[in-house]
């Protein structure tokens, strides 16, 4: 019984790595995108070059491992999901980030559990109980509090900015419904490369085709093989042991360490309004996340 339960406990301890190394790759993401945009790079160009060689990524993972069987019935609910979340999501992520900041945009997109929550009781009529009503309210009124401070970047409030960043949560939230709804048929590695790689293709229509320095590429390309190939598969593996509460709870690392990153690389820092915001959508995040846990 001891050595079962010693197994159990370095299995909890693997998972809970795999989960924070993939937080980590993700909270790269955003400062390094400013460094593409700083050498010129548009946010439509960034988001198409990172959507287009993970995806790449994700085809040569699921085609070696003979997972890259499509179903015909399930070929247009994949290619509609690319044709227009994906890109739509990862250009307003790109977007929220030149507008407002990294810091900001990650914020945003953390917002996405709150949406789901929304999107349960309109679609599937799931009801709310007073465990996530209540943690949403927060969340709208950090949401707000965040408009209100204009960013992270100071300076002037950009619209635009915050549009966008509202916008890439929405979408985000599209990603949790969708693949947690073909996770039993396909392989994350599958599903990314069926969905990523039309996305890609309506991305290019909005790319720059001009060139691009060495150091806009750094901001390219290690986002799109670290933070988006990589860390969507630590994560996958991650929940091969680890129950999706706690994996969602150890992913709130993410914002926090992605805000300090921007702070750091690109002394991006929010007022007091902003702060505050962050810290209410964060902890309603949370709240949700452990209420789900305990079935409410």
């Amino acid at each position: 019984m001891e050595e079962v339960l010693r197994m159990e406990k370095n299995d909890f301890w693997k998972g809970a790595a795999l989960c924070v190394v993939s937080a980590l790759a993700w909270a790269i993401s955003g400062p390094l995108s400013r460094l593409s945009f700083a050498e010129g790079v548009t946010p439509a160009t960034v988001a198409f070059w990172r959507v287009a060689i993970s995806g790449a990524c994700f085809l040569v993972h699921a085609a070696a491992l003979g997972q890259l069987r499509p179903q015909r019935r399930d070929l247009g609910a994949m290619l509609a999901f690319g044709l227009f979340n994906v890109p739509v999501f990862f250009l307003s992520f790109q977007v929220c980030i030149e507008k407002s900041g990294s810091a900001m945009a990650v914020v945003l997109m953390f917002t996405a559990p709150v949406w789901v929550a929304l999107f349960s009781r309109v679609l599937f009529h799931e009801s709310i109980g007073r465990r996530k009503l209540l943690p949403m309210a927060v969340a709208f009124a950090g949401v707000a509090l965040i408009c209100l401070s204009g960013g992270s970047m100071g300076g002037d409030v950009s619209w635009m900015g915050i549009g966008s960043g509202i916008v890439c949560g929405l979408f985000y939230a599209g990603h949790f419904v969708f693949f947690g709804w073909w996770r039993r048929r396909y392989s994350s590695a599958a599903m990314f490369a069926m969905t990523f790689i039309p996305a890609a293709a309506v991305l290019a229509f909005f790319a720059d085709p001009g060139p691009v320095s060495a150091l806009g590429w750094v901001g390219i390309a290690v986002p799109a093989v670290i933070s988006t190939y990589g860390a969507y598969y630590l994560y996958g593996q991650s929940l091969l042991i680890l129950t999706p509460v706690q994996a969602a709870i150890i992913g709130n690392i993410e914002p926090v360490a992605a805000t300090m990153l921007a702070w750091w690389f690109w002394d991006e820092n929010f007022t007091v309004c902003g702060w505050a915001g962050s810290i209410l959508v964060l902890g309603a995040v949370a709240a949700m996340t452990l209420s789900r846990g305990r079935g409410a």
